[in-house]
């Protein structure tokens, strides 16, 4: 794929479209390096930019384009004995190639709609069919990851359901994840006293707060 590519990939234009919208000049942005999946759809871009803020000053010039992403929270009531159970996946990652329990999560590479997205990689990743109506915002406004570097932003859901105790147990161990990508996903079902304990990157424990957050919020 040559950059060419990259600079129409949607994660490209919306990154250059939020830096005008903020009064930025752009004046010039090279292009570094560029990585692309299997399917042509864009991973991440190494740029350089020349950028002027509204106050005159220089923007820092590299940046790292990586685009949006989702993160959902799914919380099933048993309908049996009332307990709550939280889904999660298992895989392991390249940050240091262990073992990593997550909530489902996946980039907005090529669809702009954070909701459809997370639809998308619920099904993908555990399985589970919900709808848009199933889904809540914990945020209205995307979170950034990284601001002195990454234009990556987050957007956090969260989805409470109730199944049955066969239902429930339908949703753990199972395998899923893209193969062609090299995804190997196992879920896992957890009790909430748990979550924290298995969890050990910032976007989960975020998006499991906001979660509580809104919850202790509802109760008050």
């Amino acid at each position: 794929m040559n950059k060419e590519d990259f600079l129409n990939s949607l994660k490209y234009k919306q990154w250059l479209d939020s830096l005008i919208k903020e009064g930025n000049r752009i004046d010039k942005v090279d292009v570094l390096n560029s990585v692309h999946k299997s399917n042509g759809e864009s991973l991440f871009g190494l740029v350089k930019v020349d950028a002027i803020t509204p106050e005159g000053k220089k923007l820092l010039p590299i940046a790292l384009i990586r685009g949006h992403f989702v993160c959902i929270l799914v919380c099933i009531k048993e309908k049996e004995s009332g307990e709550e159970f939280f889904l999660l996946v298992e895989q392991r990652r390249i940050a240091d190639g262990s073992l990593f329990y997550e909530f489902p999560a996946g980039m907005c590479d090529s669809e702009a709609d954070p909701q459809l997205v997370a639809l998308k990689e619920m099904e993908e990743e555990t399985g589970l069919k919900i709808q848009k109506k199933d889904l809540i915002l914990l945020c209205e406004k995307g979170l950034h990851t990284s601001p002195g570097l990454l234009d990556e932003k987050g957007f956090f859901f969260a989805c409470d359901l109730e199944m049955t105790t066969k239902e429930l147990q339908s949703f753990h161990n199972r395998k899923t994840g893209a193969e062609e990508e090299n995804e190997h996903i196992t879920t896992k079902l957890c009790k909430e006293d748990e979550v924290l304990r298995l969890i050990k990157n910032t976007n989960g424990y975020l998006l499991y707060f906001l979660y509580k957050h809104r919850k202790n919020a509802g109760n008050s």
